[in-house]
Parts: C-alpha cells; structure tokens; sequence
C-alpha cells in the first residue's frame, strides 16, 4: 500500500535531507538486524487486491473516489487510476483455516466495492489487464487526484527525458509511445505476502526467486492489452516498459529498470536488496521523516523507517523486500508481485496458497537454491512463464529441463501440499486450492488460455465487441464463483448486440493495411488491389505519415485515359488525391458515414496522433448494417413471439435499427452504400 502523504515540492535542500534520513534508516536496519530485533519464528500471510470499475458496456468506469468515499472501507485505497481500486486484506497466521480467512474476507471487501460500485453506474472486474481498455482511457483525465500519484508522473517522466516507449511481441505485436505513466494502470495484480525471519531472509527470497516461474506459469490472466494478443501474462512486459525511467544512456549501458527481477542472487541478508535501490535508483518521493530512528531505538520503541519505506515504494521487483512494524513489533516480508487479479477470487488464492506452500517444503527439500540453480536460469524461466504460460519449457535443478505442466504436477504439487501440512493448514483447505492448480494445469486452461480460444472463435468479430464480450463473460463467471478451468469456451450469440460494437470509428476500422510510397509505380498500388481485393490504398512517406490515397477510381481514369508507354511509367505520386479527408478512431459512426456521404468519398483513413492507425470503407458500413438489421430482426422476434416473421422479407421496414442513433445510422449507411454504387471515389 503506497505512501500518499508526500511532499509536492523537490529542490536539492530537501532532497539532501531526505537522503540523510534515508541513509538512517538504512543504518538502524542494519543495527536491528545485527541485535536480532526483527521478529522471528513467526509465519504470516497477507494480500492486496488489485481490481478494475467498469461501467455497464465493460469500459473503464473513473468513478473511484467516489467509490471510496461511499464505501469508507480502511481496507479499500486508491491507485494510480480513477477506474482502479485496492484492496488490503488483514494479515493472517499460516495455520489452520488462514487461506479460507483470506478469501472470505476478499469476497466481503468486493462486495462492499461493488456495492458502492453500483451506485455510480459501475461494477468491479478482476483482470490482469481489461480486455476493453483503449489507449486514449490512459490520459491525465484519468489519474487519481493525489499527490504521489502526479509526483510519481512528473519525477518518472523528468527521468525518462522523453516518451515512454512499448514494444511487446507476441501472437500479434504492439509497438506504441506515451507521455505519461498511466500505462501502469492497465495491470492489476493480486500481490502476496508471506513474513520470514531476517536471518532466513536471503535463503528463502531467492528460493521465491526460484519459485516464482513456476507458480506464474500456472497463474497467466493478462494476454491481451489494446485488442493484441500479446504474452500469457503481458502485465510483466508492459509495467517494465510503463514505469521505464532510464535515460537512453543508461538504457545503452543495460542499467536495471525500477520494476524487474533482479541481477543475482542474494548473498547475506535483505540489506543487499535496499542498498542495490538506494546505489541504483534516484529518489522521486520525499515526504518529512520521522524522529531519528536511533533515538526512537534508545527508548525501546522500533522505527517506522518512513523514508526507507518511500523510497522501497518507488523501486518495483518481482519479489520485494517489505519492513513493518506492528503493534511495536518490527517484521520483515517477502512480497510476490507477479500474480494477476483474477479470474476469480478461488483461483487467487489457489495461486497463493501454492506460492506459499512451495515456500515451506522446498528449503527442507532443496536446502540452499544457489547450490542447484544458476540465477541466470532462474530469470529465463520467469520470463519464459510470462511467455508461454504452462507451454513454457524451464531448466530447472540439476540442469535438468521440464515442461511447467510436467514440473507443476509431478513433483511441485506434492510438495506444496507437504508445506501447507507442515504449516498445519486445514487439510481440507489445502485440498480445495491445490487442487484448483492441479485441476487448472491438467486441463491446459488458465485465464489467458480462456481468453485466446474464446477470441479466437470470434474472429468475424469487430475488435472492440470481442474485448467488449470478453469482458462481458469475465464478470460473469467471476460472480459465479467457478474456477477458469470449468468456463466453456466462448460462444458468440446471435443476440449479440453487434450495435455496441459500432459507435466509434475505431471499432470496427481495419487495422491490416497495405501502404505505397509517392515514388512507387502505380502498378504495384493497382497489384495490390488485385491481390487484396481492396479499393483503397494509402500513401505514406519515409517517415510513415498519411501523404496521400489511391482509388480504385483513379486507376480507372488512368485506364480511360491510355496507359502509359513504358518508357514514361507513371508513379503514384501523379495519381494520388492529396490531403484526403481524415478520421480519428474516437471519431462517431454517424459523423464518420456523414462526411463520406457529404463528400462523396468511398473512405477515410484514421490518424491518431498525426499516425496512421486504421482505414474505414463503406464496405465496413455494409458489413456493420447486415449485422445490425439482423440484430433487429432477432429483437423483434423475441418481442412478437410465435407472430414474429421467420425470414425477412422484401417488405421488411428498415427505418430504425438497434443502438443510439438507430434511424439516422440506418439512412446514414444507405447513403454510404448508394453512394458506393453509383462510383464514388
């Protein structure tokens, strides 16, 4: 839970005394480590829920203030978004019914947001990344209004010297720019806490090092982001690129990025990782520190370390070291941050009730993980899993190499459910979670595979109505409490409702485009007419901006007019229109059929931000109307009954069609369609 008192204003004074308290934190570490006045032989388990609004069509709904402010929960906070929300669970004893504790206590926070939700015309979603964010949902707009949240956008943008830069490669490949850290809201996660000992600290963060491959193999929930279907659990990617603060010189001398899985293994203790962050990682967040903590020690109370805490705030790995102190007794923890929100509240906590498991047997079972283990195969197994979820292949002990399905369920299993029995957990707890992983990874069905075969069945699909169903079917089945493996694979309805799918211009624009240059010949934009069976094709410069268009009606005049000898070969540039008109994929449906009406054109290339993302054609107004009319007719058999028509016919009225706007948006594509038949360019 993040520190949200802070100081607005940074200038070099109060930086050089925050920097002072920092360093006093480090060193009362480092005498309370030395005195054994971390508390020990003490095992607890903790969790914060990460979680989405949505409004009623599935998109980001940014009413979380309000929300927080109805609920009045201590449990729920901010996050950086309007459309996020966390929440923080009491921590609780590894024994007995702790991991059925945490999960009725999660049900009971949810509710209480949702509840809260719903007053505002919204709902909650947990999902590792939701299916119908769009890029233009990750402006300022957007950011919740709180002082380390715009401190962080600053200080993090101050760094990086320039936009943020994505690049993601998967199935499909997303490569963007941004200009502010609201990328980072796209993840949510459900992040894991187990409280070890400061003299086992070392040993057992890198045995989470270890583990973590495995247990996020099984766990992958986010493999979508923007309509690409990216990695199995394309969080990891995307919260590295998003909160990237290098400047291109460091990034030249392979400096470590804020959130990543670290550079070797731990030697001695947990001070390893803070002085790595302090040497590394410039402040970006102050606030006023605390009395001195060596004072707070000589009077027998235990320092709340703040300025060590804020900055440990600001630096996100994988696994991360937390200090705490509570009711005067100062602990330590190991936090696992690479788990995602979702599918449901049973599969969260199947996956931390495997982490923590596997963190109890395997120091008996392995002893020291640097003797059987390079790190280096230990960071390409994390990423492998964030990849290929439960296809991943991992090098594992003894340089032998297993599948994650093959590793999970012949030999990490068993001994998960040995550590939760030595933990003495409930046996009949320890059943009903493990066996949601084993059940999950016999079936090959995580949250991400769900969503990459049920997207897959929807390929005739728009875009935004796939994600939009996708999501659609998510809090659904969440509310039902079934574990992703048991969901079906998606079936698209014939009473889907394709008009949620048209409002904009970038739901349904085609996003596969064919490009020339003003220098090429005109033969080859007329070859790739032929060959893609297009009318349309834009014209680019070297430096990717819209130029120009070909028509199919320019090649045609063309014709009429003679071919040219081959000796004078035309090129595009003498065909091209010029300055066409142009649309934005936020552009309206109907604005977007009007100004083709209006103009008698047969497109419209889409820029977003000057760059070419998406052309749209009358013939995707075509295929958009035979959709809508037959969501008409399917609403008005089910409201006649038995009296309804069973196939339309010559009389059928089309005045009005289903969605907002309806008459107006079935004269507009007729218009767009007459004009397509009678030669419009």
């Amino acid at each position: 839970m993040g520190e949200h008192d802070v100081d607005e204003e940074l200038d070099e004074q109060k930086l050089q005394a925050y920097m002072k308290a920092l360093l006093a934190d480090l060193r009362a570490l480092d005498h309370m480590l030395d005195n054994d006045l971390i508390e020990s032989g003490v095992r607890r388990i903790g969790a914060e829920q990460e979680m989405f609004l949505v409004d009623s069509k599935l998109l980001p709904a940014p009413v979380g203030v309000e929300v927080l402010k109805h609920t009045n929960d201590p449990r729920l906070t901010s996050e950086i978004a309007r459309f996020n929300l966390e929440a923080n669970l009491t921590p609780q004893m590894l024994a007995g019914d702790c991991f059925g504790q945490m999960e009725s206590e999660l049900k009971e926070v949810l509710a209480l947001a949702r509840g809260s939700a719903n007053h505002f015309g919204a709902d909650i979603l947990l999902a590792g990344i939701l299916p119908t964010l769009q890029k233009q949902d990750l402006t300022l707009d957007n950011i919740t209004p709180a002082p380390r949240y715009y401190q962080l956008n600053q200080q993090v943008t101050k760094l990086r010297g320039g936009p943020f830069s994505i690049h993601i490669k998967g199935l499909d490949e997303l490569q963007l720019t941004h200009d502010n850290i609201m990328m980072e809201s796209c993840n949510t996660s459900f992040q894991v806490h187990l409280q070890v000992g400061a003299r086992e600290f070392a040993p057992l963060y890198n045995l989470a090092q270890a583990v973590t491959a495995p247990v996020l193999a099984a766990a992958v929930n986010s493999p979508i982001l923007f309509g690409h279907r990216l990695w199995q659990e394309t969080r990891l990617a995307l919260f590295q690129h998003s909160t990237d603060g290098r400047t291109a010189t460091q990034q030249a001398r392979s400096h470590p990025t804020r959130v990543g899985f670290g550079e070797k293994w731990l030697e001695k203790s947990v001070l390893e990782l803070i002085q790595d962050q302090i040497a590394r990682f410039r402040v970006i967040m102050i606030r006023e520190a605390e009395e001195n903590p060596f004072l707070l020690l000589a009077r027998g109370q235990m320092p709340e370390l703040s300025a060590l805490r804020m900055h440990n705030g600001t630096v996100w790995p994988w696994n991360r070291a937390c200090y705490g102190v509570t009711n005067g007794t100062a602990h330590l923890r190991i936090e696992n941050r690479t788990l995602p929100s979702g599918p449901t509240v049973l599969d969260e906590i199947a996956n931390a009730a495997f982490f923590v498991g596997l963190m109890i047997s395997l120091p008996k079972e392995y002893g020291d993980i640097t003797n059987l283990m390079t790190f280096d195969d230990a960071k390409t197994n994390f990423f492998a899993a964030a990849r290929h979820g439960l296809s991943a292949q991992f090098n594992w002990i003894g340089g032998k190499t297993h599948s994650a399905s093959e590793l999970i369920l012949d030999h990490l299993l068993p001994l998960a459910r040995q550590g939760l029995k030595e933990a003495s957990v409930t046996p009949a707890h320890v059943d009903r979670y493990l066996d949601v992983i084993e059940e999950r990874t016999r079936s090959g069905q995580t949250g991400s595979q769900w969503m990459m075969k049920s997207l897959g069945v929807m390929n005739d699909q728009p875009r935004e109505l796939r994600n939009r169903l996708i999501a659609e079917e998510m809090l659904m089945r969440q509310k039902s409490e079934e574990p992703a493996h048991l969901w079906p694979i998606f079936e698209v309805k014939e009473s889907a409702e394709w008009s949620e799918g048209f409002q904009t211009v970038g739901q349904f624009m085609s996003t596969d485009l064919f490009t020339v240059r003003p220098d090429d010949l005109v033969d080859l934009a007329a070859s790739l007419m032929a060959w893609r069976h297009i009318r349309h094709v834009p014209v680019e410069d070297g430096e990717g901006n819209l130029v120009g268009l070909v028509t199919h009606r320019a090649l045609v005049r063309l014709l009429i007019r003679g071919a040219p000898a081959k000796e004078n070969l035309k090129t595009v540039r003498d065909i091209m229109t010029t300055n066409p008109l142009t649309v934005s994929s936020r552009t309206s449906t109907l604005e977007a059929m009007e100004i083709m009406r209006r103009n008698r054109v047969g497109c419209l290339p889409v820029l977003d931000d000057g760059r070419l993302v998406g052309i749209v054609t009358s013939f995707d107004f075509l295929d958009a109307a035979a959709h809508l009319f037959k969501e008409k007719l399917t609403n008005k058999s089910e409201s006649l009954g038995d009296n309804a028509p069973k196939e339309p016919t010559a009389g059928v009225s089309s005045n009005t069609t289903p969605g907002g706007g309806r008459k107006e948006l079935s004269e507009a594509v007729g218009l767009s369609i007459g004009q397509r038949r009678t030669g419009g360019s």
